[in-house]
């Protein structure tokens, strides 16, 4: 068994959320690990695990963030960490996702990028992430409409990731 961590500093997890109706904002977590376990350097039915850490969401806007982290969405004090666990089979990563305490299954595609060898003599590989979730689905019912009736915030989560792993 080969153990992979998340190189965080080399890595990145993100969201997009339609806003009005008419546009996305995107936002990402500061603070995340994770670690992949895998039976070769294939990656084929290597087992996942990450989490993030909710007060960490950055949407590059300090009052939006506030919102999100409050018990109106995310609540972080509550719920602090959001979770994954699932096994790689192909470019199919199946799994649980956990937010607010509700899990629920979630579908991500994902595209290894390349596998090589670092600055500092440590095997790397990375890989790109995509899934869409429906915010709903996790107990996030934040319901506002404006006044042209579009949802201010979208039901649809557009979920990415790139990650560089380092081989343990």
């Amino acid at each position: 068994m080969t153990q992979w961590n998340i190189d965080p500093g080399h890595s990145q997890i993100g969201f997009k959320v339609k806003h009005l109706g008419i546009a996305n904002v995107s936002g990402y977590f500061r603070k995340f690990s994770g670690t992949v376990q895998t039976n070769n350097d294939t990656f084929q039915q290597a087992v996942i695990t990450f989490s993030l850490e909710v007060q960490s969401i950055d949407t590059n806007n300090t009052e939006r963030d506030g919102h999100l982290t409050s018990n109106i969405f995310f609540d972080a004090v509550q719920f602090p960490v959001i979770t994954f666990s699932g096994i790689l089979d192909n470019d199919t990563l199946k799994g649980s996702l956990t937010i607010l305490n509700t899990t629920r299954p979630v579908t991500l595609q994902v595209e290894h990028t390349g596998s090589g060898i670092g600055r500092f003599n440590d095997y790397r590989a990375g890989f790109e992430l995509n899934g869409k979730i429906n915010r709903k689905d996790f107990g996030l019912n934040f319901h506002l409409l404006n006044d042209a009736g579009n949802l201010i915030v979208g039901d649809d989560v557009k979920l990415s990731g790139e990650i560089e792993l380092i081989r343990i």
